[in-house]
């Protein structure tokens, strides 16, 4: 498990998820996923949310994480989203990730039940030992409306297979204090590229990105600087990336990826309601910012 832990670091894509004519596009996927570790991303992370995990089917996201398996055939770890607010649900789905051949499992914060640190540490307990997969934390508070403390995640980072966490609540004092905190080993993974740069000076391992699905080659020079320690470098692109990071949110993710995405011809710019494709002014704040990465041409 120590190599595994090692492996996942860099460049990590929160994966989009194609879909065409309301359901998912196989072959976009495919190249999407073969495209990705051509450009040198370090890692994928299927079904997550910029994967709209909360619009597929069970049926879909299985298959999402099953062709995302398939079509990485070993090259980067895998790292399947499996999160869910009910706990036998996140297990059943852990479960599959592991059958398919994950090489890790994502699992995110309970959502709408406002769990206790209690329960939330009982929950990710639950899952660690329910399925014998290595598992990654993701605390997001802007959608769950819970926040997992530094104090729970030392006790999760001692459960013998929770080896990291994704932390997308962008304070940049958690990666410090959780690495003073939790277990030797315990990967501290970002999952804000906006702020991506102070959590690698901080000790991170890598970035969970959403900005990878369309920048992947920059993305992965990124973080490939940050490992290396040459900050000064990470910064210079940092600056050509972070409009680009910014119009990724300009609206509801990721309807700004997969428009970017379509600029590239890797996906349709299809999502799913309640999310809607992005408007003309969002467009527009894309195609500059793509154009300032010098990712499309004027």
């Amino acid at each position: 498990m120590r190599d595994l832990r090692e492996r996942i670091k860099g460049s990590m894509p929160a994966l989009i998820t194609p879909f065409k004519n309301g359901t998912v596009d196989e072959a976009a996927y495919r190249r999407l996923i073969s495209w990705q570790i051509a450009e040198g991303s370090h890692g994928l992370v299927p079904a997550g949310t910029t994967g709209e995990s909360a619009t597929l089917s069970h049926e879909e996201h299985n298959r999402v994480i099953e062709l995302c398996v398939d079509e990485a055939k070993g090259r980067v770890p895998v790292i399947a989203g499996t999160g869910s607010n009910s706990t036998v649900e996140a297990i059943a789905l852990t479960k599959h990730a592991k059958e398919a051949g994950a090489d890790a499992a994502l699992s995110v914060a309970p959502y709408y039940n406002r769990p206790t640190q209690e329960g939330l540490y009982r929950h990710f307990a639950a899952i660690a030992d329910a399925v014998a997969i290595p598992i990654v934390v993701y605390n997001v508070p802007g959608r769950c409306a819970v926040d997992i403390s530094d104090e729970t995640m030392a006790r999760l980072s001692r459960v013998a297979n929770i080896i990291g966490v994704k932390d997308a609540t962008a304070n940049l004092a958690r990666p410090s204090r959780e690495r003073l905190a939790c277990a030797d080993g315990f990967r501290l993974i970002s999952g804000e590229d906006g702020t991506a740069l102070g959590y690698m000076a901080h000790g991170g391992h890598g970035c969970i990105s959403v900005t990878a699905n369309v920048a992947p080659r920059l993305c992965a020079e990124f973080q490939d600087a940050c490992m290396r320690g040459a900050f000064e470098a990470a910064l210079a692109i940092q600056d050509r990336l972070m409009p680009l990071h910014d119009a990724m949110f300009c609206e509801a993710s990721p309807a700004p990826a997969k428009f970017a995405a379509s600029l590239l011809g890797m996906s349709s710019d299809e999502v799913r309601l309640p999310l809607v494709a992005a408007t003309e002014p969002a467009r527009a704040r894309i195609r500059e910012a793509m154009v300032f990465a010098g990712l499309i041409k004027a």
